[in-house]
C-alpha cells in the first residue's frame, strides 16, 4: 500500500491566524481546505480569493475539498490558480469524467468525493481518470462529527477496487478521524487521512500529525 499522508483540515483552525496555523503544520503532507458554499452542505466557508491566498502562505500544498453545488462549472478555476490537487463532489458533477479530465488538464491532481449513502460502484470505472478517491466518513459539512463506520465496507470495496484496476490512485478518508479510527480506516485500505479536530485540538498540532501517521502506518 502507498505510504499514510496526513492532511490536516483548516476548518478546525484559528481562521484569525490561518498563515500561523499552516506553519503549526509544516510537516503534514497537505493542507485540507473545505470549501462550502451553503447549497451542496449547510454550512459556508471559503472561496477562491481565500484559497489563493492560503496557498500563497502555506508551506505544503493544497488538497481542496470543494463541497459545493454546479462543480463542472466552478472546479476548474481552482486548477487554474495551481492548486496541486482539487476534488469535487460526484453527486455536484453532472459530467464527473470531463470535469476530472478538465482538472488534470489544466494542471492539478483530480480528486472526487463521494457522501457515505453514495455507493462507490457506479464510479469504479472512472478510476484512471483520478488521482484521488474520497470516501466522507461522515455527513459532508461540519467539523468535530464521529467517525461512520459504516463506511468501512465501502473503503474495503475501493481498495480492492484500486488495487485490481492497476492504477494509482489515492484513497482517502475524511471525517472523524482520531488516532484511534484512523486505524481501522487504515487497515480498510484508505491511505490519505484529512483530520481537523485530532490535529488542531491537540496542544502541539506537528506532533499530533505524528501521532496519527505512526498510527495509520502499522
Amino acid at each position: 500500500m502507498a505510504q499514510c499522508c496526513i492532511n490536516p483540515s483548516i476548518l478546525s483552525a484559528d481562521f484569525v491566524n490561518l498563515e500561523a496555523e499552516l506553519r503549526r503544520i509544516s510537516n503534514a503532507d497537505a493542507v485540507h481546505v473545505d470549501v462550502m458554499d451553503n447549497h451542496f452542505v449547510p454550512n459556508l466557508t471559503i472561496g477562491l480569493p481565500v484559497v489563493q491566498r492560503i496557498q500563497a502562505v502555506s508551506p505544503v500544498p493544497l488538497d481542496a475539498h470543494l463541497m459545493i453545488a454546479d462543480a463542472d462549472r466552478w472546479a476548474p478555476g481552482f486548477a487554474d490558480a495551481g492548486i496541486a490537487s482539487v476534488t469535487f463532489h460526484a453527486e455536484a458533477s453532472i459530467a464527473p469524467i470531463k470535469l476530472a479530465r478538465e482538472l488534470r488538464a489544466r494542471g492539478a491532481k483530480a480528486g472526487m468525493a463521494l457522501r457515505p449513502g453514495t455507493p462507490v460502484e457506479p464510479y469504479l470505472d472512472m478510476l484512471p481518470e483520478l488521482d484521488l478517491l474520497l470516501i466522507m466518513t461522515v455527513e459532508p459539512g461540519f467539523g468535530g462529527q464521529s467517525f461512520l463506520d459504516l463506511t468501512l465496507p465501502k473503503i474495503r470495496r475501493a481498495r480492492a477496487a484500486i488495487d485490481g484496476s492497476g492504477v494509482a490512485v489515492a484513497l482517502q478518508v475524511d471525517g472523524g478521524i482520531t488516532e484511534e479510527t484512523i486505524v481501522r480506516a487504515a487497515e480498510a485500505g484508505a491511505n490519505v487521512f484529512v483530520a481537523g479536530s485530532a490535529v488542531y485540538g491537540a496542544a502541539d498540532p506537528a506532533a499530533a500529525v505524528e501521532r496519527l501517521r505512526a498510527a495509520g502506518s502499522r
